[in-house]
């Protein structure tokens, strides 16, 4: 009884955001911190469209991690919207982690993003990321420069990829987390609703191998699940369908590709991925739809969930 009584009174539990530049590796620090995979990812910049809760739930403390989409100057409503997602975040979670790649060198996005986290209320760790990426010394020289930056509350260096210090970040995160009790049951690791999950998986399947301005114009929406067992149901398997919404018609040819083939090797990948998560066997129906301009589209944006 004594041991449970100290463990409440020493129990810590909160929030911490992950906040930087689009593709600086926020995403692969969340998946890394919470040991499964919550958020998606790319080697596209804005993969992150919102902001996703991954949970680490340990026997002294409950980390509640946010992970945000990249703060960048917009170029549409939907880019607006994303950087308000992330500055409502930021204000809102006990610790923010800032994120810069080891390697790039610093640049005038994470000076604006550190004028930005100037006003924030809550301490902000400096997270060197991809430290696996360079060698030493250039780790070094980035450190210093880092440092040089802002008074941050903390620096460290990291890699998810190689498994160096996550460790060691998750303790700094929490010493900034209140004394509290867990905020979510045990075993739980997002909040994430499950329809939310599946269409950000199709979203990553349908990602791969494009290039240009098309990853920022893909949008993703399930419209239904059936189960096996309802009146509605064609296949002995939970039916997912889902419409794949792009701003134009050739960029709707690239991801459909010769005959098809192209959304068939992105429905192949976006199932494996499903039934993993859903721990059964799917059958996943895709369509694509032009959807014009739907980025600067207000009611478009509403209807997706922006």
């Amino acid at each position: 009884m004594g041991d449970d009584a100290t463990t409440a009174e020493t129990h810590r539990s909160g929030f911490a955001c992950f906040v930087g530049r689009p593709n600086v590796g926020k995403s692969t620090l969340t998946n890394a911190l919470v040991g499964e995979k919550v958020a998606i990812m790319s080697s596209r910049p804005q993969t992150t469209r919102r902001a996703i809760r991954g949970v680490l739930t340990r026997d002294d403390a409950q980390l509640i991690l946010v992970d945000t989409p990249g703060l960048h100057r917009p170029r549409t409503l939907l880019g607006e919207r994303l950087n308000d997602v992330v500055r409502e975040t930021f204000n809102e979670v006990d610790v923010i982690g800032f994120c810069l790649p080891a390697d790039e060198k610093i640049g005038p996005g994470d000076k604006w993003i550190a004028r930005e986290l100037s006003e924030a209320r809550a301490p902000v760790i400096a997270i060197v990321t991809k430290v696996d990426s360079v060698p030493k010394a250039r780790v070094a020289e980035h450190l210093m420069a880092v440092s040089e930056l802002a008074d941050w509350a903390e620096v460290i260096p990291v890699s998810a990829v190689e498994d160096i210090q996550v460790d060691v970040l998750a303790d700094l995160l929490v010493k900034y987390l209140p004394k509290g009790p867990p905020l979510y049951i045990d075993g739980e690791i997002t909040d994430e609703p499950e329809d939310v999950r599946v269409a950000e998986l199709i979203r990553e399947a349908a990602l791969e191998g494009v290039h240009d301005e098309l990853p920022h114009s893909i949008a993703v929406m399930i419209e239904e699940m059936v189960e096996p067992d309802s009146p509605e149901a064609t296949k002995d398997v939970l039916e997912i369908r889902a419409q794949l919404f792009v701003e134009r018609d050739s960029q709707k040819g690239i991801i459909i590709g010769h005959k098809g083939e192209r959304l068939r090797d992105v429905g192949a990948t976006a199932r494996a991925g499903i039934e993993r998560l859903l721990g059964r066997r799917v059958y996943l129906d895709l369509h694509v739809k032009v959807a014009k301009e739907w980025q600067r589209d207000p009611k478009q944006l509403g209807r997706m969930g922006f």
